[in-house]
């Protein structure tokens, strides 16, 4: 193999790394939004916590982006009347993404 052949390899390889590293990250920041939106919403129960995380985790798989985690998320902080806007729940996917990334790099530590 050439020396150019291996630099391709080594760039794909890092290219697969980051994109898992991204959806993992997505997909914990996701978790994390419905585990504060549970609390929000005043659920207490810890499986009905963890189910509507759930839940939110698999409103992202509808459609790429954060759209349907945004409406999901929204209109059920709307029917439960948490008086939270989408300006709030947005910075909170923000917060929460960097602490989702932040939670994986010490796992991998």
């Amino acid at each position: 193999m050439t020396t150019f052949d291996d630099r391709e390899k080594a760039f794909e390889n890092k290219y697969a790394h980051d994109a898992d590293l991204q959806w993992r990250a997505t997909a914990r920041r996701n978790r994390l939004l419905g585990e504060w939106a549970a609390g929000e919403m005043g659920m207490t129960d810890t499986d009905e916590i963890a189910s509507y995380a759930k839940a939110v985790v698999k409103a992202d798989l509808e459609e790429p982006g954060d759209e349907d985690v945004v409406r999901k998320v929204m209109a059920d902080l709307e029917a439960r009347g948490t008086g939270i806007g989408e300006e709030v729940l947005r910075q909170k996917l923000v917060e929460l993404m960097k602490t989702a990334k932040d939670q994986l790099m010490k796992e991998t530590d």
